[in-house]
């Protein structure tokens, strides 16, 4: 029995996509499907598809924000593998397969998809949003070879019930659950034909407001776990490590130039994460916030 939990906010225009990126598939265990959203109209939408599906179950959070809703149905699922995805995302053709065969390992405790954007790269935002997703994945991929943690996408990854108690609303859950579990002796994989199709954000208030509350969900892990023994994965460090590898990924002078604005876009981000979290002291809090141009 598998749990598979999509979390939305706000979401009408794309929640029915994202449920039908999963009904569709030719799942092989029994499983049951949640949506869980705080908004009517999301919630409305979606009740369409119990008609199709008896699997389907509606779940109206209280609207504080992804892990608070997470914590209210970890008392409510029945599966002994959950698996979490968004109401703005859908997945590819047999993803969820995909995932359960990577669970036959028992020393398996989490796994994690392969984010992929549905922008090309011929805009700035597309060529950055490919840059970035394509360098998450080729990082995630070295680890894996290497048996080395890595963290998690929480726009579609999975973790065996029971091994966690709740998720703290003060970090971000794809990253510390992962931590938990791996601190259990389980071993984290990345399952890359997992596919997960986002559409990203197309304009810089946006980009920058999201970059930098992803960021910051990421800087209070110290609170919970041993970053020094098990290391982080998106850090200031690793990232400028990186950096070389952005001019290469240009392939013209257009793209060249895009990378050097990534650059800046990347520095601007990080100095106000380090200013809002080690001199201001605002830290990441879990709250549901919409980002427009991602509908």
């Amino acid at each position: 029995m598998i749990s598979i939990i999509v979390t939305a906010f706000n979401e009408p225009q794309t929640i029915g996509k994202a449920i039908e990126s999963i009904i569709n598939q030719k799942i092989k265990e029994n499983y049951e499907l949640i949506i869980s959203a705080p908004d009517i109209r999301t919630l409305e939408v979606a009740k369409k598809y119990t008609k199709i599906n008896h699997r389907l179950k509606l779940y109206r959070d209280p609207g504080k924000g992804k892990s608070y809703a997470l914590n209210l149905l970890l008392k409510k699922v029945k599966g002994d593998i959950l698996i979490l995805t968004d109401g703005d995302v859908f997945l590819s053709e047999n993803s969820i397969n995909e995932i359960l065969e990577s669970f036959k390992n028992k020393n398996i405790g989490c796994v994690t998809g392969k984010p992929t954007p549905l922008e090309d790269k011929s805009t700035k935002y597309g060529y950055w949003a490919n840059f970035l997703f394509d360098s998450a994945h080729k990082l995630r991929k070295k680890l894996k070879q290497e048996a080395k943690f890595l963290e998690c996408s929480g726009y579609l990854w999975a973790f065996r019930n029971n091994l966690i108690e709740s998720f703290p609303l003060d970090v971000a859950e794809d990253t510390i659950i992962p931590f938990f579990i791996y601190e259990k002796g389980y071993k984290i994989d990345y399952v890359e034909h997992a596919k997960v199709y986002v559409k990203n954000v197309d304009n810089w208030n946006e980009w920058v407001s999201q970059k930098i509350r992803t960021s910051k969900a990421h800087e209070t892990l110290d609170k919970y776990v041993d970053t020094s023994r098990i290391p982080r994965t998106k850090t200031f460090l690793t990232e400028a490590k990186g950096f070389f590898s952005l001019f290469i990924y240009s392939k013209s002078p257009r793209e060249f130039y895009w990378s050097f604005q990534l650059l800046f876009a990347r520095l601007y981000m990080w100095y106000r994460v380090f200013k809002e979290v080690y001199l201001l002291k605002n830290f990441h809090k879990d709250n549901w916030e919409r980002v427009e141009s991602t509908k």
